[in-house]
């Protein structure tokens, strides 16, 4: 049984009490740096930080219903050389399951890294965000998880969590060293750390936090929050696979693509180093417009949108890990993720992977199977 530990709540506020926490992780030498989404002066933004100083913690919220970026990137960037140090990062699940994609794609290493996740309740997206808490970041945090201890639920006004979250089958870090679990307790008491591997328990040692056994509840609670998502994915796959089961539907469905490329830029695994986008392959010479136009009188511009998003759509349908950064970062509302997920989900079960799953699952089409899809290829099993 993997060991678990308590976290008091002091005065109602899980997010000082992580603070705490997250500062005697700093303190206790076994780590260099600790990157935490963290409440900047400017405005409301929750952004990762990495910090060295303890006393850096006190903007800290990795309970902020709100990611402006997949973390995933950045601890890419940390780990894919040494870095002289070992460092904790606190991630959302998507987050971590798309860095297990990117260690994968030899685009960084878990080997200097310690996973630290938290249960998701979910994000709102960023303008919504900006709504939500206004100019009292951690004050919206606190009155974000006590609306849903009361049963009022993540509504506001009228809006709600991102799609990509109502739609995540994954609310619990998976692939973590270390797991802080929200779900099935009472947060605004306690909070359970739980040891995961043996870097996890490790540091539960050193920091000598009381031994405690999982709420009861914590099984019903997330099989109750799976059963929704779960509910709510399935009706998404279903309305977007209608919504774009053929040409003329798709082109309706991206007609607000303006080839910004940010959903591109946003996305986790997205990882080549230079797009065919923005190479000359698609700077196309002025004459080769007009003349595209007079085949049919008409030509819509920009052109090449669909051709983008179906290369994506190629390169990235079995990478993708559902975290809606694409959706999030589109300046037109194009539902992008929804797009992605549905195809992901064929293209994944057809190859019998989940992107994220596991370090020891190889990325599809990266090894050769002798046997793998004997229906098309005429070979027997």
């Amino acid at each position: 049984m993997s060991k678990v530990v308590k976290i008091e709540v002091s005065d109602r506020n899980p997010i000082a009490s992580l603070r705490t926490f997250f500062r005697a992780v700093l303190q206790s030498g076994d780590y260099a740096g600790l990157l935490v989404a963290q409440h900047l002066t400017m405005r409301s933004t929750v952004m990762p930080t990495l910090v060295t100083d303890p006393d850096k913690l006190d903007g800290i919220d990795p309970l902020a219903p709100v990611f402006p970026i997949n973390a995933a990137k950045v601890v890419s960037k940390l780990s894919r050389k040494p870095i002289g140090g070992r460092i904790a990062v606190v991630l959302r699940p998507c987050e971590i399951r798309a860095f297990i994609e990117l260690v994968k794609l030899k685009q960084g290493s878990v080997e200097e890294i310690l996973l630290i996740g938290i249960d998701c309740l979910g994000a709102y997206g960023n303008v919504d965000y900006a709504r939500f808490a206004g100019a009292k970041g951690q004050e919206s945090t606190l009155r974000f998880y006590q609306n849903i201890a009361e049963g009022k639920g993540t509504a506001f006004e009228d809006f709600d969590l991102s799609p990509a979250c109502k739609a995540c089958e994954h609310p619990l870090p998976e692939n973590a060293d270390l797991l802080i679990g929200l779900l099935g307790g009472d947060l605004m008491s306690f909070l359970s750390a739980e040891a995961k591997s043996p870097a996890g328990e490790a540091l539960l040692d050193k920091l000598g936090l009381p031994a405690i056994e999982q709420p009861e509840k914590r099984k019903n609670a997330i099989g109750e929050l799976m059963a929704e998502r779960t509910a709510y994915r399935d009706s998404m796959f279903l309305e977007t696979s209608e919504a774009t089961k053929d040409l003329t539907k798709l082109m309706s469905y991206l007609a607000g693509c303006v080839n910004c490329y940010n959903c591109r830029v946003a996305c986790p695994v997205c990882y080549c180093k230079e797009c065919v986008f923005v190479t000359d392959v698609f700077d196309h010479e002025p004459s080769q417009y007009l003349s595209w136009a007079k085949r049919k009188g008409i030509l819509k511009m920009p052109t090449d949108t669909v051709f983008y998003h179906l290369t994506r759509l190629a390169h990235m349908s079995t990478a993708c890990i559902g975290c809606g950064q694409c959706s999030n970062a589109c300046p037109n509302n194009v539902p992008v993720m929804e797009l992605f997920r549905t195809i992901a989900n064929y293209t994944q079960r057809a190859f019998d992977y989940e992107a994220g799953r596991s370090l020891e699952d190889e990325p599809p089409l990266s090894a050769f199977r002798e046997k793998e899809f004997s229906e098309v290829t005429g070979g027997k099993d």
